[in-house]
């Protein structure tokens, strides 16, 4: 898609894959408190079980297409630009990956449903401190191997 761009044009369209990627974040966070609210209520009741298909759903989603498309696209432009972003880079997608198998982890065992309910809302709560601390990677990420181009493309 954007391998015979010229620097610029790659840049517009890895800013716009950013922003789509960025509402899917947004999209996941919200079913996150969805899901964390129906344990107000049954655990075990069909909406809730939903809720956590959904949120799982988009969690897998937004994981994979962090590391299918846009950690990639990131990585290219990094290399056009020849300016060390990749290998400062090198350092935080390690520490990405290992929130991407805790999200894998979570997603095994609540996706159909049929994991341990009674220990969702404590692994809702690690997770969530997990992808807090994966958007402040990706955040860094995007800061060193994007955003720090923005000017010179303008």
């Amino acid at each position: 898609m954007l391998d015979q761009c010229s620097i610029a044009e790659r840049w517009n369209g890895v800013d716009e894959l950013i922003e789509r990627w960025r509402l899917t974040r947004q999209s996941m966070l919200v079913q996150f408190c969805e899901a964390s609210g129906v344990l107000d209520t049954d655990v075990n009741s069909p909406e809730a079980k939903e809720s956590l298909q959904q949120f799982c759903q988009l969690l897998v989603d937004y994981v994979s297409s962090g590391h299918f498309e846009v950690y990639y696209q990131l990585l290219r432009e990094a290399e056009e630009f020849k300016d060390g972003g990749a290998e400062l880079a090198k350092t935080l997608l390690p520490q990405i990956t290992a929130s991407t198998e805790a999200s894998m982890d979570f997603n095994d065992k609540y996706a159909g449903g049929e994991g341990d309910l009674t220990s969702l809302s404590n692994n809702l709560s690690k997770l969530g401190e997990i992808l807090e601390s994966r958007f402040e990677l990706e955040d860094q990420l995007i800061e060193i191997l994007h955003e720090a181009h923005r000017a010179q493309v303008a």
